[in-house]
């Protein structure tokens, strides 16, 4: 491929100040020399012959310049806090700590309560099963929230503020709250397979929903909603709700792969001020 330089006439009238050139011609020059390792050197040439003074001027700098690197001290390895953060946000912390908590609470209640463990047939209700599904909701909506984030109008202006940066947070919380899960479901019975497919599928639902109303409030909303549809009925019959049965395991790999597509259909929107609130 042909590629056109900069004229004799341009490279020499910019080595001499550029006063002598038009403003978009001096636009334009300097453009193409930030692209352009031949005429850069063209131009070194020339204001070597045509204004040593100034090339004078360029070698000093840079001989200082190159002693003070020399000696500068090295800038110490990013510990793993700071390579956390481009994973979480101060806010995250409490609410994972909440998240946790209620856990925590949860696996008490089931090992120590009255009526303990899992089974619809013996009149017993898990609450880790009645809340895994949407406890990591808590901490996604935490993670990309306008009003618990005071740097989100710094992060949403970012190259990186889009879905990356969601998909980031999101894994973040889950890395900590699913082994929480998995370890409370572990010590009162409750099978991975009857609560991570619905957590899955309601961490998606969120972030898609969230693209429209924002995060917080499609936490919001699919937490009543849970509580509504699901908590209550299942307290008040003392049965496991049908929807944590094996029955509806295929609903939720539905509900998972269309979060899933309208999170990338929609990638565009988690880079609006909207999808903060």
């Amino acid at each position: 491929m042909n590629v056109e330089h900069a004229s004799a006439r341009l490279i020499d009238g910019y080595a001499r100040g550029g006063t002598d050139l038009a403003a978009d011609e001096l636009w334009a020059l300097e453009a193409h020399l930030e692209g352009c390792r031949v005429c850069r050197d063209r131009l070194s040439d020339a204001v070597t012959a045509g204004a040593p003074a100034v090339a004078a001027l360029t070698e000093a700098v840079w001989s200082d310049l190159e002693h003070h690197i020399a000696t500068a001290p090295q800038a110490p390895p990013r510990r793993l806090l700071a390579r956390l953060s481009a994973w979480t946000t101060p806010a995250m912390t409490p609410w994972l700590a909440m998240v946790l908590a209620v856990t925590l609470l949860a696996l008490l209640l089931d090992l120590t309560g009255p009526g303990s463990g899992v089974g619809s047939g013996s009149g017993r209700v898990s609450l880790m099963l009645l809340l895994a599904p949407v406890l990591p909701v808590c901490g996604v909506a935490a993670s990309w929230s306008r009003a618990l984030d005071p740097a989100y109008e710094l992060t949403s202006s970012t190259p990186r503020a889009g879905l990356q940066l969601v998909l980031r947070r999101t894994a973040s919380v889950l890395a900590v709250v699913i082994p929480a899960l998995l370890a409370g479901g572990w010590a009162t019975g409750v099978t991975a397979a009857q609560w991570l497919l619905p957590c899955l599928a309601f961490t998606s639902a969120t972030l898609a929903l969230g693209g429209v109303i924002g995060v917080s409030r499609a936490a919001a909303v699919l937490v009543a909603a849970w509580a509504a549809v699901v908590v209550a009925p299942t307290l008040a019959t003392s049965r496991t709700a049908v929807a944590l049965g094996t029955d509806g395991m295929p609903v939720w790999g539905a509900v998972l792969a269309l979060g899933v597509t309208v999170v990338i259909v929609r990638r565009g929107a988690y880079t609006t001020p909207g999808a903060h609130r």
